[in-house]
C-alpha cells in the first residue's frame, strides 16, 4: 500500500526534528506532495508531523 503525503502548513516554528522529518519524507514547501510506501517507519514519521501534513491512501 502507498500513501500520498501533502504538506499543508509551514514548517516555520517547528522543531529541528520535525523539519528533518519533513525533509526525509520528501517535503520541502507548502503544497508539496510525496508518495511513499506505507511501512511502519514511514507511518511513524507521518504521525510525528501529522499537524503539518494531510495523508491520503492510494
Amino acid at each position: 500500500m502507498k500513501v500520498r503525503v501533502k504538506q499543508t502548513r509551514s514548517k516555520i516554528g517547528s522543531t529541528l526534528r520535525q523539519k528533518r522529518t519533513l525533509q526525509a519524507l520528501g517535503l520541502g514547501k507548502v503544497s508539496s506532495v510525496s508518495e511513499q510506501e506505507a511501512t511502519p517507519q514511514i507511518l511513524g514519521m507521518i504521525s510525528k508531523v501529522q499537524h503539518l501534513v494531510v495523508v491520503e491512501e492510494i
